[in-house]
């Protein structure tokens, strides 16, 4: 009986016998095996059929120190993990892709409706009495917290909430008509405007 040192020996030596013997012998164990990795049959095939290819090419160098079922195993695993990573790879190229894609529609397509939304909201904050447009810009544009604005200004942070309050009111009326174009172009600066 030949022992699996001697069919290793013999594959490094060319023997196509040999090989085809530990190909039919493992290669659908092999498979399921990838496949609990990979989660798909046909790239669980493509990948031991590339491992048998490269154990063939590359006969010569093999140096196998376990049993040669061990080694097809442990390469199994190693190349269905090298097809996942690659998978990810590719699944965030294409993440990537699309997103620059919808960025150049986004800007090519939107742009007018963006300045005209943009000047919208402009003349919308234009419209509040001075002192609440101060505190509102300070707040939802230069990020200041309320405590922040009622020291630069002078005046209570109860002042700050209530003239915030008022403002955001007026605001949520004086756009609503505009209220789809601020949630497709412009979502940011709707949260600044809108969030509770």
């Amino acid at each position: 009986m030949t022992t699996e040192n001697e069919v290793v020996e013999q594959i490094k030596n060319g023997n196509k016998g040999a090989f085809e013997s530990v190909f039919k012998l493992h290669y659908s164990h092999l498979c399921s095996y990838a496949n609990k990795f990979v989660l798909d049959i046909d790239a669980a095939e493509e990948i031991i059929q590339e491992l048998f290819f490269q154990l063939w090419q590359k006969k010569a160098e093999l140096d196998i120190t376990t049993s040669f079922k061990s080694y097809l195993f442990r390469a199994a695993h190693n190349s269905s993990l090298n097809y996942i990573k690659h998978k990810n790879v590719q699944l965030k190229y294409k993440e990537q892709t699309l997103a620059e894609q919808q960025d150049i529609s986004y800007e090519q397509t939107g742009s007018s409706e963006i300045k005209e939304l943009q000047e919208k909201i402009r003349q919308a904050i234009d419209k509040l009495p001075e002192e609440r447009r101060k505190v509102f810009v300070m707040n939802r544009y230069d990020q200041l917290s309320y405590k922040e604005v009622a020291e630069k200004l002078n005046i209570s942070v109860k002042t700050v909430e209530n003239q915030i309050g008022k403002a955001l009111k007026f605001l949520r009326e004086e756009l609503k008509d505009y209220l789809p174009l601020i949630l497709f172009f412009y979502f940011e600066l709707f949260y600044k405007i809108f969030k509770n």
